[in-house]
């Protein structure tokens, strides 16, 4: 996917990665990374941190960002009191495994990673290794406090 910075029509990639994950305590929980290039990235992550999100370590704070939904795919995510959406440029399809630990806690938690953090998955040769590659790339993108995260109400609309 891409966007463009701030209205500038400057093409700027955009990667969103959902993913489901296993809660200590509870059903697991819905995941949206978001990685944008440079030239949206510093508009972005000053959104997310007026919106409440904090740089990711322990749980990610209740914020008054929301995922929107429709038809079974994301369409925005809205930002700084309702005063901001970003949105793809497509829909993105969204798993019904994805929908349904969204729909079970009402809400995403939602990762600003910086760009070049994610791994290419064209690079990776398996599934499997996408998902070690993936993981090891956030863990490192954490421990270096260039992650944000919140959680998100999630907002299902009529398709």
């Amino acid at each position: 996917m891409s966007g463009s910075a701030g209205g500038r029509g400057v093409p700027a990639p955009v990667r969103w990665v959902f993913v489901v994950c296993e809660a200590v305590f509870g059903p697991p929980f819905a995941e949206a990374v978001l990685e944008v290039g440079t030239p949206l990235f510093e508009g972005l992550a000053a959104d997310v941190v007026d919106t409440g999100f904090v740089v990711a370590a322990g749980e990610p704070p209740v914020t008054t960002a929301a995922v929107r939904v429709r038809g079974g795919a994301l369409v925005g995510l809205v930002l700084v009191g309702g005063r901001r959406t970003w949105e793809p440029a497509e829909p993105a399809a969204l798993s019904p495994g994805w929908l349904a630990a969204a729909g079970s806690r009402g809400g995403v938690v939602v990762v600003l990673a910086a760009p070049g953090t994610l791994p290419d998955p064209e690079q990776v040769a398996t599934a499997e290794a996408t998902k070690v590659a993936f993981s090891a790339a956030l863990g490192e993108a954490r421990a270096a406090g260039r992650l944000l995260h919140g959680m998100a109400d999630l907002t299902v609309e009529d398709a």
